[in-house]
Formats: structure tokens, C-alpha cells, sequence
């Protein structure tokens, strides 16, 4: 049996895809908290997000996301799966032998350096999609640490959207911090928070049971 499989892509795409449609609506309220100014509150982010643009300003800039991190995913998952049986398969001589710890490091790291490729690009279009306004489209588990680092990235990448503003990462930090004090970097730290557990939920559970159905049906006997 072969090591490599496309089972793995399809369903990291389907698992993008739906993350992406359970996650967007929190996603865009935390990139507005962490890169606007005036909303004061996650609440307050929402009822005014809601008021000036209803709810499709939720999902402002999620047909590109919907696209490119199904394609991320997809890329991530297949990569790291096919990598983990490559790596049994010259080990055990058996790409379903059960991996050990130091064989998930090695997919994962390759995995990691794929994904960091296709996220940033994937990410800086997403932030400047979600800061448009009205007129101008006319016209789980790591967020306590990764937060201030979050804000930061949003910050760079929305960072020419109406001028720019920042001459680097040290200069983003200095001026935050100057202009709005440390809680700035922890803005959208709530909105993280609640959004990782159903995003990480829904893209699992979205990418294991497309992968066992898939799994089933070539296992099935044709007529």
C-alpha cells in the first residue's frame, strides 16, 4: 500500500471550509478590536459592527478566507498525514504503523514550515478585507500568550489600509504602547478565546468525519 493518500487533503479542505464559516464572525470582531479604535468593549465592537454594516459585516472579506484556508488546510493536513506515513513506511516498512512521538515532531515541523508559507499571505488579505468599511467597499488554547504577538500582526498587516503608519515591528510595539498603554495587547483576548473552541472543534470534527466517510466508500465493494 502506498504511503501517500489524497483522502487527507480532501477532507483538510472540508475542514477549512467549515472552521472558516464557524470562526469568521468572531474572527472579524477580534481583527477590529485589536486594529480600530473607539469600540471600547467586545460587546460594544458587535452592536456597532451590527448597526452600521448588519450582519454581513460579520462575514465582510470570508469568500477569500473560504478559499485559501480550504487550500491551507488541505495543504497542512495532507502534508503532515502523508509525511507521518512516509515516515513509517521507511521505519516499520508499514505506513499504518502507529508513529512515535518523535515521528509526529517531524511531520508537524514539516507541516509547520509549509503552513507558514501559505498563512501569511492567506492572513494579511483576510485583515485587509475585514477593516474595510461600508464606504470603502462602496468607495484553543494559546490565545493568552499569543494575543499581544496577534495584535502586533494585525496591526502591521491592516497597516496601510487608509496610510501607513508603522516603519516596523519595534516602531508598531513603541507606538501602541505609547499611544494606548499595555492593555492594547490584549485586546480581542475574550473574542480569541471563545472563538478557538468551536473553530478547532468544527475544523476537526469537519476533517475526521469527511475522512472516514471518504475511507468507507473507497473501502466498499463496487456492484
Amino acid at each position: 500500500m502506498s504511503s501517500f493518500q489524497l483522502d487527507d487533503f480532501v477532507a483538510g479542505w472540508i475542514g477549512g471550509i467549515t472552521s472558516v464559516m464557524v470562526g469568521h464572525p468572531l474572527d472579524t470582531v477580534k481583527t477590529r478590536l485589536q486594529v480600530g479604535k473607539g469600540y471600547g468593549s467586545t460587546l460594544n465592537c458587535i452592536c456597532t459592527v451590527y448597526r452600521n454594516e448588519s450582519v454581513a459585516g460579520f462575514f465582510k472579506g470570508m469568500s477569500f478566507p473560504l478559499a485559501s484556508i480550504a487550500f491551507y488546510n488541505s495543504v497542512v493536513f495532507g502534508v503532515f498525514s502523508n509525511t507521518q506515513r512516509l515516515i513509517s513506511q521507511h521505519r516499520y516498512e508499514n505506513p499504518n504503523h502507529a508513529p512515535a512521538l518523535s515521528d509526529l515532531v517531524v511531520a508537524s515541523m514539516v507541516a509547520g514550515l509549509i503552513s507558514v508559507g501559505i498563512g501569511g499571505p492567506v492572513d494579511l488579505v483576510k485583515i485587509r478585507l475585514q477593516m474595510q468599511t461600508q464606504s470603502q467597499l462602496a468607495g484553543a488554547i494559546s490565545w493568552g500568550t499569543a494575543t499581544p504577538m496577534d495584535v502586533v500582526k494585525s496591526r502591521l498587516q491592516a497597516d496601510g489600509v487608509h496610510f501607513k503608519k508603522y516603519k516596523g515591528v519595534a516602531d508598531c510595539i513603541s507606538q501602541s504602547y505609547q499611544n494606548e498603554g499595555l492593555k492594547v495587547f490584549f485586546r480581542g483576548i475574550t473574542v480569541n478565546a471563545v472563538r478557538g473552541f468551536p473553530t478547532s472543534a468544527a475544523m476537526f470534527l469537519a476533517y475526521e468525519l469527511s475522512l472516514r466517510a471518504i475511507r468507507r466508500n473507497h473501502a466498499e465493494p463496487n456492484p
